[in-house]
């Protein structure tokens, strides 16, 4: 069945449970004192903003914005961009588009207004949605842009070259507008990470969005009351596939706007959360926070909390063995998926699985798994190969791009482009991103191993290795160091610590900086090597010269 049926059973079900809590801690609340005939407004120094609403709500607002869409002609497979921050508003849009028949397509909020034109054009959007942080952004473009779709504002003072969202919606039909859809149906568009120039859009139907609820609750066990921390943003299928958990059991879930320790802590402890996604630099924040002090677990109730898990990116062991010391009841789990594969849950650890931390697991729930050489044979077992994954969530194409999609599409499998290994209790490791694979001098070396071996150091935060241009060798490993606060950190002192390692997978450079992560915590290494590659290339043009 397609996914709108879960609103809709959740509305007559549940309807006046609360499903949704927006919590901004930027914003404070205001309080109304009236003196005389004035009337003040002061911020309130104790109440964080925060919204909730039930699941008749939802359900009202997904339809009203359905039936608006109908009213301007949408139909099935037009397509709707959102352009919004993490709010009450944005899954009530995302499912009013899926009721008419429409395909709904998230966009990144940090793309620039090139790259929003541009996936509006590749994806052949008909009508943008944006919210208020946007707004320089669309103007850029927007006369090029509204020449062909139409924009909708969502928030006060709609900018003149948009139709405002609350006026549009108003008076539509709170009633389901009853489209028939189907699992072949297209539902959605997802942008790629972009790593390698402008995005990719990635297509996927109403079977991939329900397969990924029931791979989520699968592995995770939500439950009614269980209670969902979703802190990244809502574009990307990480984010909303981990939500789809709550969905299917029509358990409550909190939108948290902010990532800093004692924000997350707060959030879970007065929303009394069970479970809670983070993301590696966020998890590493909490423990360095508790460790200097800054955050005193006993100024919150985190009784409740069962479940942390981590994805998007390999987990370094030595993290969690650090969580569980000061959280030895939380269970963990960790997934890896892609946006091709929507998102989390192809591959899966399992939280009985634990002793296993630093593998990203086994095949998901209904998900087959195999690691393949450069001619798409099946490897030994222990080999190195590229990880290759196929089930009901993999993607129909890349949309308008035929050539990358018979590159990584054959035979109903999908080929990541992660290189992993399997071990002889059948656990997957992943070992590096294809692309970043050093070769310095013949010889394969994978950045995420020393990354992981790096982060071990107590002074060290973060950690990125990359290849950099050598003469001799070709490429030679470049290790990017960002240093905790109140700690020093000198080369002899890594290179010391380094010693632990064989000789050819130590860094031969050394650079202390900040490491650029994007909004779902993925290093973001073609940044770092637009840099350093450049400055080597010019260092060793400048010693050519002299």
């Amino acid at each position: 069945m397609p996914i709108t049926e879960l609103l809709d059973r959740n509305s007559r079900e549940f309807g006046s449970e609360v499903c949704l809590v927006e919590i901004n801690p930027e914003i404070k609340e205001v309080r109304r004192v009236t003196w005389k005939e004035y009337e003040l407004i002061e911020p309130n120094p104790v109440t964080h903003y925060r919204r909730e609403i039930t699941w008749n709500v939802f359900e009202e607002k997904a339809n009203r914005f359905a039936n608006m869409l109908i009213s301007r002609g949408v139909k099935k497979n037009d397509k709707v961009a959102i352009l919004l921050m993490n709010c009450l508003e944005w899954l009530p849009i995302y499912f009013g588009i899926l009721k008419t028949g429409a395909i709904a397509v998230p966009l990144n909020f940090r793309y620039a207004p090139d790259e929003i034109e541009y996936c509006l054009n590749l994806a052949e959007v008909d009508i943008l949605v944006f919210g208020p942080e946007f707004i320089g952004r669309v103007e850029e473009i927007a006369e090029s842009i509204s020449k062909n779709r139409l924009l909708f504002y969502v928030g006060e003072n709609c900018p003149s070259f948009a139709e405002d969202y609350n006026s549009l919606v108003a008076n539509c039909s709170s009633i389901n507008p009853e489209i028939k859809i189907t699992d072949d149906d297209y539902a959605a568009i997802y942008f790629s990470s972009g790593t390698t120039g402008f995005p990719k859009a990635i297509l996927h139907k109403h079977r991939s969005l329900m397969h990924s609820c029931a791979v989520e609750q699968n592995h995770h066990k939500q439950g009614k009351d269980d209670v969902f921390l979703c802190i990244p943003p809502l574009y990307h299928t990480g984010a909303k596939m981990h939500w789809f958990g709550s969905l299917l059991s029509g358990s409550k879930a909190v939108l948290l706007k902010g990532t800093k320790p004692k924000t997350i802590l707060e959030a879970a402890s007065n929303e009394k959360c069970t479970i809670v996604w983070l993301l590696v630099p966020w998890a590493q924040d909490i423990l360095d926070a508790i460790d200097s002090g800054e955050v005193n677990l006993n100024d919150y109730d985190l009784s409740h909390w069962r479940l942390m898990h981590i994805g998007a990116q390999p987990v370094p062991p030595s993290l969690i063995a650090r969580w569980k010391k000061v959280f030895p009841n939380h269970e963990y789990d960790t997934n890896y998926g892609l946006s091709e594969s929507i998102g989390p849950g192809c591959v899966h650890l399992g939280i009985e699985n634990i002793h296993k931390v630093g593998a990203i697991g086994k095949a998901g729930y209904g998900w087959e798994v195999k690691i393949v050489d450069e001619n798409r044979n099946t490897v030994k077992q222990g080999e190195v190969g590229e990880l290759a994954v196929k089930g009901p969530g993999v993607m129909e194409c890349y949309y308008n791009d035929p050539k990358s999609t018979a590159e990584v599409l054959a035979d109903g499998w999908l080929f990541t482009g992660d290189m992993a290994r399997e071990d002889e209790d059948g656990f997957i490791y992943l070992v590096d991103r294809k692309k970043d694979v050093v070769i310095s001098g013949g010889e394969n070396i994978y950045p995420v191993q020393i990354e992981d071996f790096l982060r071990q150091h107590n002074a060290i935060k973060d950690v990125a290795v990359i290849g950099i241009p050598d003469k001799r060798l070709g490429e030679v490993t470049a290790a990017i160091i960002e240093i905790k606060n109140g700690f020093t950190l000198t080369e002899e002192e890594v290179e010391e610590f380094c010693k632990k390692l064989p000789r050819y997978k130590r860094p031969k450079k050394i650079i202390f900086a900040d490491i650029p992560r994007n909004p779902t915590g993925k290093i973001e290494k073609p940044k770092l090597r637009a840099i350093y590659c450049v400055q080597n290339l010019v260092a060793a043009q400048n010693e050519i010269e002299q």
